[in-house]
């Protein structure tokens, strides 16, 4: 609700709760967040 109300919309935070051993699982954590951001573009904030 707070990112809606900040102008930031769903999908731009996801927490993952990954061991330090497990590895591939956050390689794939990590793949999939980045082809997800890549699809909903630049931020709409801007840069600062």
């Amino acid at each position: 609700m707070l990112l809606e109300e900040v102008g930031l919309g769903e999908g731009r935070l996801e927490m993952f709760n990954i061991g330090a051993s497990e590895g591939p699982k956050f390689a794939e954590a990590v793949k999939k967040m980045t082809e997800k951001v890549k699809e909903l573009g630049p931020n709409p904030l801007g840069h600062k």
